[in-house]
């Protein structure tokens, strides 16, 4: 079962990522313009470069079915950056929710697109022809 704790607004900002985390003591979550479920985790690497040397980016986990099953991922490229990974992570926590969204839902397309796995649609193709 899913904790249900009050949100402690005294430890951040609940617009913006790392806020939001911090309130409410678990990810963020998101409808993609696919129309599925996501939440969101902020990931970081390094990059190779010599001058910000750690990079943060957006990892969406994707939900569905009919009980809570991970179906898929997106990520984001690099959002943030760092001279370590504390930095890095506090950059990309400060983007806003609406910021967020807005990444989602440039990984998934726009909401006319199907949200039915392509296995479904082909499925359906199949049963519409003659052989």
């Amino acid at each position: 079962m899913g904790r249900h704790e009050p949100p402690d607004h005294s430890l951040g900002d609940e617009r913006t990522l790392g806020g939001y985390m911090a309130v409410h003591a678990r990810p963020a979550a998101f409808e993609g313009a696919d129309r599925r479920s996501y939440t969101v985790a902020i990931e970081t690497d390094e990059t190779g470069e010599r001058e910000r040397p750690i990079g943060a980016y957006l990892l969406f986990v994707r939900w569905g079915g009919e009980q809570p099953a991970v179906t898929g991922h997106l990520e984001t490229p690099f959002l943030a950056w760092g001279a370590n990974i504390e930095e890095a992570v506090t950059a990309a926590g400060a983007l806003s929710l609406h910021d967020v969204k807005r990444e989602l839902d440039a990984l998934t397309g726009t909401p006319t697109q199907s949200s039915r796995p392509w296995w479904d649609a082909m499925r359906d193709e199949g049963t519409d022809r003659e052989p």
